[in-house]
């Protein structure tokens, strides 16, 4: 019964911010890293932000500067903060949980317009 269960997108303007959240539940959140994918229509699905169970995190290059990932164990929840939104960020966006396995969000779309 393992459920990633995403929040926060939306519509936004270009220049502007949306914080993406997922919780999580079934897992042992705390040894999980957590990641963030996107994907846009007739595009592969891309790795934009990882953080590891210890809290180091890395970003693809085109977000980095922009958006922040960061983890509450405690609330067993990781966030993306994306601000100086793009339309090229417009995307499906979804959680990603991985230790042994992987699991998925439903994904949650990010349309940014001009």
């Amino acid at each position: 019964q393992v459920q990633l269960v995403e929040s926060g997108g939306g519509l936004v303007q270009a220049g502007g911010s949306l914080r993406l959240s997922c919780a999580a539940s079934g897992i042992i959140f705390s040894i999980n890293a957590m990641n963030w994918y996107r994907q846009a229509p007739g595009k592969q699905r891309e790795l934009v932000a990882a953080i590891t169970s210890s809290g180091s995190t890395n970003y693809a290059d085109s977000v980095k500067g922009r958006f922040t990932i960061s983890r509450d164990n405690a609330k067993r929840t990781v966030f993306l903060q994306m601000d100086m939104l793009k339309p090229e960020d417009t995307a499906v966006y979804y959680c990603n949980a991985h230790y042994s396995t992987d699991y998925w969000g439903q994904g949650t779309q990010v349309t940014v317009h001009s």
